[in-house]
């Protein structure tokens, strides 16, 4: 089977809801992250078998196959076409898989890969979803909304309002660091308008000024919907009835922050290296999907990262790097827990709670993060993992090139 190899990942900032990119529209941004992968690689506008993008809420300007609609905004020559695709939060990540299983399976040399969500202007839940409006398919699986769930992973798993605090604190902390210490320099794409002129060059939802006192005072978000009559507590505890009752510690401040942004991967064959003299970055050495509780909804990450880690003939103790998106502070504390791995390990430059969870694009963002992270520190391996609405996971595992830098 032919090796599938990271090239190149780059990422916009992210901009916060309302914010610096709130006039960019989704296939703009889209189109640049593409233009910018083509010209740091120096490939030719044709050499890409397929553009596979992923996006969450695929209506208005978000909408019709936004994929091929970057390719034609984009350098990329007409001939190249372009497929959306939609796992949820999970969404840049999987075409980033499928990019790489394309290329495995012999068909094609490259692809890019990677996803958008412009929040501001197309807000989630906007699409609709038969998950809380079909009577028959809500009452069958239990539905709560995502904040629930997390809350059910935190009672569930024991974790307490300080614990989730903790963690969010330290995330923002991390990401402060990493942008004052340059680790991101060299896969940010700072977008600019039509003249030229800069609109956002950092991610602009950090809030390295974050305490435990500020988190304290924040009332949960999750709270009144679960507690109010009927109420979705109810429904999660006909659910798990051994729960007596869910512990609600989840706020914004412990959550991910709503963001724009877009990514873009590319991933290529041997082949495409010999044609083109671009260097890989990184070898894929196994990625997997799966699905889960569809109630607590968030553990997706823990059985994934399982298969992945199966698939590559490793352990847990073979990864030196983890990069598990920060939805909500119980899930990757959960996934720490069931794998007891240390905070050094897992989200070293803090994650979508500090700099925000552009959904398409945020799976995509964080193996490049992941991969920045390896040549950085000079590890070899990194998983990357992401919980999934509607009780779903998905896993990648990657590998440096020895060499690179």
């Amino acid at each position: 089977m032919p090796n599938a190899y990271v090239y190149d990942a780059i990422r916009s900032p992210r901009g916060r809801r309302n914010g610096s990119l709130r006039e960019v529209s989704a296939v703009r941004l889209s189109a640049m992250m593409i233009d910018a992968v083509l010209e740091r690689s120096g490939i030719g506008t044709d050499c890409v078998e397929d553009v596979i993008w992923g996006n969450v809420t695929q209506v208005g300007e978000q909408g019709g196959c936004l994929a091929r609609a970057a390719v034609l905004l984009s350098g990329l020559d007409d001939g190249v076409p372009g497929v959306s695709v939609n796992r949820f939060c999970a969404s840049g990540l999987e075409a980033v898989n499928l990019a790489a299983n394309q290329i495995r399976a012999g068909d094609g040399e490259s692809y890019i890969a990677g996803g958008v969500e412009m929040m501001s202007r197309v807000p989630m839940g906007s699409d609709g979803t038969p998950y809380a409006v079909d009577p028959q398919l809500a009452m069958g699986t239990h539905f709560v909304p995502q904040g629930i769930g997390a809350d059910i992973i935190a009672t569930e798993f024991g974790f307490s309002r300080e614990q989730c605090d903790r963690y969010a604190m330290e995330s923002q902390k991390r990401a402060a660091t990493a942008w004052n210490e340059g680790r991101f320099s060299g896969s940010i794409v700072p977008v600019k308008d039509h003249n030229g002129i800069l609109i956002l060059g950092t991610d602009e939802h950090i809030r390295p000024e974050t305490c435990m006192q500020a988190l304290a005072g924040l009332e949960p978000s999750f709270r009144t919907i679960g507690e109010s009559m009927p109420g979705f507590d109810r429904v999660a505890i006909m659910k798990y009835p051994h729960l007596e009752r869910i512990e609600h510690v989840h706020h914004p401040g412990n959550s991910s922050g709503i963001v724009d942004g877009a990514a873009a991967v590319l991933i290529g064959s041997d082949g495409f290296g010999r044609m083109t003299e671009a260097r890989p970055r990184a070898r894929v050495r196994s990625c997997a999907r799966v699905g889960s509780d569809p109630t607590i909804m968030l553990t997706g990450p823990v059985p994934a990262a399982r298969t992945a880690l199966e698939r590559a003939g490793m352990t847990i103790d073979d990864i030196d790097v983890f990069e598990i998106n920060e939805a909500f502070s119980a899930v990757p504390l959960r996934f720490m827990q069931a794998f007891d791995l240390d905070t050094d390990r897992v989200n070293v430059n803090g994650g979508a709670i500090a700099m925000g969870h552009p959904l398409g694009a945020t799976g995509a963002m964080i193996l490049g993060t992941a991969l920045d992270e390896l040549e950085r520190s000079d590890g070899e391996t990194a998983l990357i993992a992401l919980c999934v609405g509607g009780g779903m996971g998905v896993a990648t595992i990657i590998e440096r090139v020895s060499g690179t830098k």
